[in-house]
């Protein structure tokens, strides 16, 4: 997309700038550079070959990312002139800073590319149209300003909403949050709950464990011979610190079992053995592991008599009925129905010599760790799984040891964060799932608690306006595009949306101001891991932000001057020393970790936590009596009572298998008999440097498609095809591949909708076919379940 299709009015563009930078680039010799290190900062002694003087600054990106990439920014004469990565020198084996993967290696292209916002714009055309014209600042700040003012006058705060943005979620100062400042200082906002990556399963394990974190540090994993990687592809969505380790692993013997319909780069690099499984059936083939387990007498018997509840009969809580113990759901004692491998393998299409062995593998090679992924819990069916993994960690004592893994993983429960800004009270008490938006901007009366609604009864009104910065949620990643795009150009419902970014993006398209974001390298930040990893990064601003590109920040502060409470909002404080004032705050709140200073983080650029390995619950494991488990029980509820007294089909007390809708069970799949994943891969952050040339180059959107339903469809390679069900249509090239298992096809996730003018997608979105379905417990995200059939275009 061009730059000039951006702006109708806008007067034509220099782009000295770029061109600059391109000619530095291009003039200079990347070679005969000698680094030393001073001041935090490596400065680089020239070759005669070489005559410009160079500054290396070690940064990182603030994306939603698996880690916080060490870069180094090579600046000369106030531009990035080019992107290495931590050097050999300065790796630290007790905790490897994740170096920078492919994406962080094409930073420079994202930042420098001609196509990004260049100045404030107002819409003129009809929302999506993407029809704006140029205004000024003061202008852009002022409508912000007043429109504050007349919908919280006429609606009431709640009708105010910050929709999530993940461009900038891996930093600990992001214009969402302090948009939320802003809002809570005049009067609160509606705010949502629930993360879209992992919420299902942070929201079923603590059913379990009665706490959502049930992940080790990796450095536990060292000596553990058996890692079952269960939907979980670290190759691809590049969390450096797990491939260190595990790659570690794989050297020294560990024996990894990749469970997965898609043959993924991590299988690929790390497995041992494939078994491919139909999406949404991953219970059954739970279920089947723990018959054999259970059966051929493999349970860890003393583990369980001493933590758990609900194994068999005899342990069950008073008041419940026969025959609602795991044991007697596995052998059939009240359905009739016995849960073998052979019974399984007709669901999973797993056969059952695999699942047996499978099962004897996991069960009799101690400790195991058996790690599963966010993807099969964003299912409609992702919270029973999450707990699945719990239940079969449990029945073999892999909780609370080293080198085994509690399943259903939550995330890693030593990992170290900053304070962040501080938020003032939010006088709204009502919130939504960040599934239902659309639902609270159509018709806020159809969101009830339970749809989903906490904190009260109804909502006091429908969205009215809504801020969307840093994020492409609202017209690429929301599950079920059309249906959001329908409530967004319906301007009697949300009356203004704001968007900041730095590229036109399909989302931006739908809002009545476009503002042009800075990238991290033109801010301050500090960035926060949220994979394995474990320390705090210097985000600094490197370069001045091109046109007049202005941080969230930076802007928010002069809304909130027209509004009267500029002081009150900013405490006087730059975005420096908004950074400084965290940081410092952030040591006085961790004494015993001694961070250094902020002036001497300017120099050193990190602090590493180089805390003891962690286990999952070991204390729990290690002394009961004074460290019970989170439970209404105080053990490990193998059964949960909770669940169990919510009465609902789709929310069993055993997290046992319930054929999902739009599964391969559902009479739908006579329509579209094939299921539809996604994955995340190596060349983009979700939908972020979508738009990357380079990063273009590195994978391509295709579908993958197994070569016997590509035979049986009359589809070769290369051919483009179109993939379509109830909800939409899109037409990508077909990639015909062994590495995806029949009735399966596979796109990579994030890529930009790009509709035609009947609405057929050429983009390869998936998500103009995926579901807005809420699942049944934690109210979160299904888009991974659908069903689709494929035909040649």
């Amino acid at each position: 997309m061009k730059s000039n299709d951006k702006c109708d009015n806008a007067p034509k563009i220099t782009r000295r700038d770029f061109v600059k930078v391109s000619s530095m680039v291009a003039a200079l010799p990347l070679v005969g550079f000698k680094f030393s290190h001073a001041a935090g900062k490596s400065s680089v002694t020239p070759s005669p070959l070489a005559t410009p003087v160079v500054s290396v600054v070690p940064t990182c990106s603030t994306f939603d990312c698996g880690g916080k990439c060490d870069i180094r920014a090579h600046v000369q004469d106030g531009a990035v002139i080019q992107i290495t990565t931590l050097p050999d020198a300065e790796l630290d084996p007790a905790m490897p800073v994740m170096r920078a993967c492919v994406r962080g290696r094409s930073y420079r292209k994202f930042v420098y590319h001609p196509d990004r916002l260049k100045y404030p714009m107002k819409r003129v055309g009809k929302r999506g149209e993407g029809k704006f014209v140029r205004i000024s600042w003061d202008e852009a700040t002022t409508l912000i300003a007043d429109n504050l003012q007349r919908i919280t006058d006429k609606y009431g705060p709640a009708s105010r909403y910050v929709h999530v943005g993940t461009a900038v979620s891996g930093g600990t100062f992001s214009g969402d949050t302090m948009a939320r400042r802003l809002l809570n200082l005049t009067g609160g906002h509606l705010s949502y709950y629930h993360s879209v990556s992992m919420g299902n399963t942070a929201a079923a394990t603590p059913y379990t464990y009665g706490v959502a974190a049930s992940g080790n540090s990796l450095d536990t994993l060292t000596d553990t011979p058996l890692v079952i990687l269960w939907g979980h592809n670290p190759t691809e969505t590049i969390f450096g610190h797990t491939n260190h380790y595990f790659q570690q692993m794989k050297q020294n013997g560990t024996r990894f079992i990749v469970v997965d319909p898609r043959y993924s780069d991590t299988a690929s690099s790390l497995a041992d053995e494939w078994i491919p499984l139909r999406p949404s059936t991953d219970n059954a083939l739970m279920d089947a592991m723990m018959y054999v387990i259970i059966t051929e007498n493999l349970h860890d018997k003393t583990f369980i008599e001493r933590y758990t509840l609900g194994f068999d009969e005899s342990s069950m809580p008073e008041g419940v009925p026969a025959n609602e113990s795991l044991v007697a759901y596995l052998t059939g004692a009240k359905d009739g129905v016995k849960k073998t491998p052979e019974w399984a393998e007709v669901i999973t299409h797993v056969p059952a010599q695999t699942i047996r062995q499978l099962a004897r593998d996991y069960a009799m090679t101690k400790p195991a760790a058996l790690i599963q992924g966010w993807g099969p819990q964003r299912h409609n069916c992702g919270e029973r799984t999450a707990r699945g993994s719990t239940l079969l960690a449990t029945i073999t004592g892999n909780v609370g040891i080293k080198g085994g893994w509690a399943g259903g993983y939550g995330g890693i429960g030593n990992r170290k964060f900053t304070t962040g800004p501080e938020m003032p009270d939010n006088p709204v008490k009502q919130k939504i799932s960040v599934m239902n938006w659309v639902q609270a901007a159509d018709d806020a009366s159809q969101v009830r608690p339970q749809d989903g609604l906490t904190g009260g009864e109804k909502l006091d009104s429908n969205i009215r306006m809504l801020f969307s910065l840093a994020g492409n949620y609202l017209a690429n990643q929301n599950p079920d595009i059309h249906q959001a795009v329908k409530v967004l150009e319906d301007e009697s419902k949300i009356e203004f949306i704001v968007a900041s970014d730095l590229y036109l993006t399909p989302s931006a398209r739908y809002v009545d101001l476009l503002l042009p974001e800075t990238s991290f390298m033109e801010r301050w930040n500090i960035g926060e891991t949220w994979g394995t990893g474990n320390y705090l990064m210097l985000s600094e601003k490197l370069i001045e932000p091109p046109f007049e590109s202005r941080s969230d920040y930076d802007w928010l502060r002069e809304v909130a001057a027209k509004l009267g409470i500029e002081q009150e909002f900013s405490q006087g404080r730059t975005e420096k020393e908004w950074i400084a004032h965290i940081w410092e705050n952030t040591r006085r709140a961790m004494p015993d970790e001694k961070l250094p200073t902020f002036e001497e983080l300017q120099v050193t650029r990190r602090h590493l936590f180089k805390s003891a390995p962690f286990v999952a619950f070991e204390d729990n494991i290690r002394d009961p009596k004074n460290h019970p488990f989170q439970t209404p029980s105080g053990k490990i509820e193998i059964f949960s009572r909770r669940l169990y007294d919510m009465h609902h089909p789709e929310i069993p007390a055993l997290s046992h298998y319930v054929p999902a809708h739009e599964g391969p069970e559902d009479p739908l799949a006579k329509e579209y008999p094939l299921q539809l994943i996604t994955w995340k891969g190596k060349n983009r952050a979700s939908s972020t440097q979508y738009t990357n040339p380079w990063l273009q180059e590195v994978q391509t959107q295709k579908l993958w498609i197994n070569p016997a339903d590509a035979e049986r469809r009359g589809i070769v390679q290369g051919d483009s095809v179109r993939i379509h069900n109830n909800r939409g249509v899109t037409q990508i090239p077909a990639e015909v591949t062994q590495r995806i298992m029949p009735g399966v096809v596979a796109m990579q996730a994030g890529a930009w909708w790009q509709p035609d003018a009947s609405g057929v997608d050429y983009g390869g979105c998936a998500n103009v076919l995926s579901s807005a379905r809420i699942t049944a417990l934690a109210k979160g995200n299904s888009h991974q379940t659908m069903l689709v059939e494929v035909v040649k275009a």
